[in-house]
């Protein structure tokens, strides 16, 4: 039985990190044991990293360096595996790649699974584990707090070929319940794309071979290419559930940010989602003046604010405040927040991992953490919000004490 965390790419070169070692262990140990350092640095040569520096510089070669030894490293363990128990790899590896508009995908994971399938084994399963410490280190950027466990079995024999469009069709069916149990279990939106992969193989994985137009086999890079962009699709079906305010905020965000941009172009956006230029200002979420319009950010928002009394509440405006009273004041006051929105506060958890995903893609590093902590810390604030309401004079303190 094999449970194995493979190793990530070009990301870690680990023989060149383990040399600041190396040479103090041989300094005081090569008398003691002279087989183990008879080598002034530790060898590297056949280290399963896709580093081009070892190759000359020739980043082609690297990755068939790499492919080549998954490969052999899979057909092994094949061949000594007990079937009666699955292959589990441990993997937490973030690096994306533009492949066409609007898409992304990762050279480690394809060349990994590139390796994987290529020795018939099939996906079966997915387990998004929390094995990543997050510590003061990690916790200004956009690190992964998961490691995406996949289990593996040998393809059976019987396994039949498919279509493009049949594997799509499959994939559409079977990926929205995948990432509604993702985000029930409280995966992070900085794992969210990581761990889509798992579910979206495990479609691809089944079948002996996916078959393009042209009659030749997919590859794994087209494959990822397609999860990602079904993930996304499934992410902006969620939009039918919110407020015309909020419909007609996503699409300005995902253009603007919360840059100024003209007046007529919100004007004529706010006709197509059933909403106003005026009526968003009301709402709270949006400056207007000289010609100009932009989203309020989450810093400019009031902290007198109370959804008690806001007569335009949006999934929008709940989201923002949410991330405002939890970066400043922490879970329980976000919880007071959700304690008084109903039914829209499952609608704000959706929008955070929604608005994630267009930071991520944007490049908005500082935006995106703001939205995956408030996604993190959903299920204390949900509690929080259970248990019962605070005291006259700390909710008091809650509508009018905290500037």
């Amino acid at each position: 039985m094999v449970a194995t965390d493979p190793p990530y790419y070009d990301n870690i070169g680990y023989a060149d990190l383990s040399d600041f070692f190396y040479v103090w262990l041989r300094h005081s140990l090569a008398s003691v044991y002279p087989d183990l350092f008879v080598t002034l640095l530790t060898p590297k040569a056949e280290e399963l990293v896709a580093t081009p520096y070892r190759f000359g510089g020739d980043k082609n070669r690297a990755e068939q360096f790499f492919e080549d030894g998954f490969k052999r490293t899979f057909g092994g363990l094949r061949r000594i595996q007990d079937e009666r128990y699955p292959l589990t790899l441990f993997y937490a590896f973030r690096q994306q790649e533009k492949v066409g508009e609007g898409s992304t995908m990762s050279t480690g994971w394809e060349t990994m699974l590139e390796g994987l399938l290529s020795e018939g084994f099939g996906i079966v399963g997915t387990w998004p584990v929390r094995t990543e410490l997050v510590t003061n280190l990690k916790k200004g950027v956009g690190a992964l707090a998961t490691s995406v466990v996949l289990v593996c079995r040998p393809r059976p024999e019987t396994s039949q070929r498919a279509t493009r469009s049949g594997f799509l069709s499959a994939l559409k069916q079977e990926l929205p319940p995948a990432i509604q149990t993702l985000k029930g279990g409280n995966i992070a939106p900085v794992d969210l794309d990581q761990a889509a992969i798992g579910p979206g193989m495990a479609v691809f994985s089944r079948y002996r071979e996916v078959l393009e137009a042209d009659g030749s086999p997919m590859r794994v890079r087209t494959a990822l290419a397609l999860i990602n962009q079904t993930l996304d699709e499934i992410l902006s079906e969620q939009e039918a559930d919110y407020d015309p305010d909020t419909r007609w905020a996503l699409p300005w965000f995902e253009q603007y940010g919360f840059n100024e941009a003209q007046y007529g172009v919100a004007e004529t956006l706010s006709t197509a989602k059933n909403t106003s230029v005026q009526g968003l200002v009301d709402a709270g979420i949006l400056r207007s003046g000289a010609g100009k319009v932009r989203l309020l950010s989450v810093s400019e928002l009031p902290a007198d604010w109370n959804p008690s009394t806001d007569d335009r509440l949006t999934v929008w405006e709940i989201t923002h405040h949410m991330v405002r009273v939890l970066g400043t004041e922490g879970e329980s006051v976000a919880a007071d927040i959700l304690r008084n929105v109903g039914p829209m506060a499952d609608a704000s958890r959706d929008l955070a991992y929604r608005l994630y995903q267009v930071c991520e893609r944007k490049g908005w590093a500082q935006e995106a953490l703001g939205y995956n902590a408030l996604a993190i810390a959903w299920p204390e604030i949900k509690r929080l919000a259970a248990e019962a309401p605070r005291t006259v004079q700390e909710q008091q303190g809650f509508d009018f004490d905290r500037g």
